[in-house]
């Protein structure tokens, strides 16, 4: 077998070429062998009657006979050359020509018998050649035939990639970190394959399929490697779009074909990634029961279950949209196992950051605990995202190693945008947008349910001409109706403190308006926090599974309800406005001060802010005057 047939096909194409090149040497060195034999100095062809005048003349010094050629030297060191009949001899033609036998005797006549290489090459050159170009055309077209029957067979074959002993990836258990659940699940699979007697013994039998389940990033594809590590089986690893083409019954074909390979080499594992590519749920696609795609899935169907229930080959499946797959996929005895993978707790983001920390150069600096604080919501592709950001900023600079400042700028990189200090803001702007971020910071540092906030800048970052971050103490599943109110309030500091400062509104707050709609729409709409609507939910998310999106909300509430509904959400945002517009005017000194040290200084960490925050002391009476009318 070819270990890698693209070489092949490419080298085919070479291969020809070569050879007609080679072709046209030969016939061209051939031709000029030719030329340059019957251009030879002083030799030209006579007839048998100008041979016999030489001979009666005296001007034949000798002949040599070749078969029909007759080579005649003359005197003065000429040659010719005549022919004969073929079957005649060199005396009988002489004697036919009128030359005299006592002539004849006198004459030097050596005879070679049969004919020279070259001048057999010469007579058969007129039939062999064109014999070559036709028989080399006639190879050519059968190779192509050939090649294309291979071609076409091999098109319906599996693409997955098989990996055996030393090509086997190196990945294992130890290189993931943050599910711990996860790879309890998958290591029972692991022992399965190692150690199945002890399982056999009991009377249990080997799980057929494991889903992997969660957001993207969080680690599906890392722990099938790891899997495939663990295991020491061979691993088949293919992506549900490979079994689709455009021509119906190929991606069948290639199910067939992969788990036919795979059974060949069980006890073995098949990883499909991405398998909602396939397994989405039938009756829903464009083409009815022809569908591609749903051959392809009843194909993976009965592989996974079918007649032959001692295959040993065990299917590894990954995908973030477990809502679209046919309910044939999650039956038992196909996917028995769903191994649930969510982003890291405060625990695995650290676990996570040691992982991808192995072997770079870290600066004393470097806390990793503070880092999983400051990560809420990160999934292990950011955090190591995250940590290559950093050290690319550590190289930048010339460093050494990489320190706390390179992790914390490139955490702020991957949040808010890569920095734009070249952008052009006039100094209206500039205050706006400092009252603006203080108005956000101000407001939630006198909330109880507000996070803390942890930076503010008004250096322009991606879209945003400034921002302030804030960041829970810990990871919380629930979420309070308060916690929501708070973060509105939050979220409507900054365009309360432009209204306050400046006696007028921008655009700026476009961004912090539609997230606080958001959460006041999914308070009221969703969670049954509106006292007045009470506790149902409005509204029912449906969509087409084929394109795999939810496009359309289905109302099951009245017009009467969707007029209290859009009342609700404006009583809820505007009573949150007027919060943040009490908190700014009561502690309006705070907002003149971290406005002003914005200004001067254009980033604030939490240690400064907290400290301002703290300070009793009345702010400066000239910040107090500078504030823009």
């Amino acid at each position: 077998m070819n270990p890698n047939p693209n070489n092949s096909q490419q080298n085919g194409p070479m291969l020809s070429s070569r050879i007609w090149v080679f072709l046209g040497l030969a016939l061209v060195l051939l031709m000029a062998f030719q030329l340059f034999s019957n251009s030879a100095p002083n030799t030209h062809q006579i007839t048998l009657t100008q041979l016999a005048d030489y001979i009666r003349n005296g001007e034949v010094t000798g002949i040599v006979v070749r078969g029909n050629e007759i080579q005649v030297e003359r005197r003065g060191g000429g040659t010719s050359v005549v022919y004969k009949e073929p079957g005649v001899s060199i005396y009988e033609t002489l004697k036919g020509s009128g030359v005299a036998e006592d002539t004849i005797a006198a004459l030097s006549i050596e005879v070679q018998s049969g004919e020279t290489p070259l001048s057999l090459i010469l007579n058969l050159l007129p039939f062999l050649l064109p014999s070559l170009i036709i028989g080399f055309l006639l190879w050519r077209m059968m190779r192509s035939a050939r090649i294309g029957q291979d071609q076409a067979m091999s098109f319906g074959r599996s693409r997955a990639r098989v990996s055996r002993d030393m090509e086997r990836p190196t990945v294992t258990f130890a290189d993931v970190a943050g599910a711990d659940e996860a790879k309890q699940e998958l290591q029972e699979i692991v022992e399965f394959l190692k150690e199945s007697e002890k399982f056999i013994q009991l009377g249990a039998r080997i799980p057929k399929g494991v889903l992997m389940v969660g957001p993207p990033g969080t680690g599906k594809t890392l722990l099938a490697r790891a899997v495939a590590g663990e295991a020491g089986v061979p691993f088949f690893s293919i992506s549900g779009s490979e079994f689709v083409e455009m021509f119906v019954g190929v991606g069948a074909s290639r199910v067939r074909d992969l788990f036919d390979r795979a059974k060949k080499d069980a006890p073995s594992i098949v990883f499909v990634d991405e398998i909602d590519a396939v397994g989405r749920q039938r009756g829903t696609g464009l083409g009815g029961g022809h569908d591609e795609r749903e051959q392809t899935l009843n194909q993976i169907l009965t592989e996974m279950d079918g007649f032959e229930t001692d295959t040993n080959v065990i299917v590894i499946a990954a995908t973030n949209r477990p809502d679209v797959l046919d309910p044939a996929l999650l039956r038992p005895g196909r996917f028995d196992r769903k191994v649930i993978l969510d982003r890291p707790d405060f625990k695995g983001r650290e676990e996570i950051f040691k992982v991808h920390m192995r072997g770079k150069p870290l600066a004393s600096d470097v806390n990793v605990e503070a880092l999983a604080k400051l990560s809420p919501g990160f999934a292990g592709a950011d955090i190591e995202n995250l940590v290559n950001e950093a050290a690319i900023l550590a190289a930048r600079r010339n460093k050494k190693t990489i320190s706390m400042r390179e992790f914390q700028e490139a955490m702020e990189r991957i949040i808010a945008g890569p920095e734009r200090r070249s952008r052009l803001i006039t100094p209206e702007e500039r205050a706006v947008i400092a009252y603006h971020e203080a108005g956000h910071a101000v407001v939630m540092y006198y909330l109880e349910e507000a996070d803390p906030v942890h930076k503010i800048t008004i250096i322009p970052r991606g879209q945003a001409g400034g921002y302030t971050l804030s960041l829970p103490e810990s990871d919380t599943m629930l979420v309070t109706r308060e916690k929501f109110e708070d973060q509105i309030v939050g979220l409507l500091g900054g365009r309360a403190a432009e209204e306050i400062t400046f006696n007028r509104i921008t655009t700026g707050a476009a961004n912090d308006l539609e997230q606080c709609t958001k959460l006041a729409w999914s308070m009221v709409t969703r969670y049954g926090m509106s006292e007045k609507l009470g506790l149902r939910t409005f509204g029912e998310t449906s969509g087409s599974i084929f394109l795999g999106r939810d496009l359309m909300e289905q109302r099951n509430y009245s017009e009467e309800a969707a007029v209290q509904i859009d009342n609700e959400v404006h009583r809820i945002i505007d009573h949150s406005y007027m919060r943040a517009k009490t908190l700014l005017q009561e502690h309006r000194d705070k907002l003149i001060t971290i406005s002003q040290t914005l200004l001067e200084k254009e980033t604030i960490d939490r240690e400064e802010f907290e400290m301002i925050m703290g300070a009793s002391t009345l702010p400066n009476p000239a910040l107090a005057d500078s504030v823009p009318a």
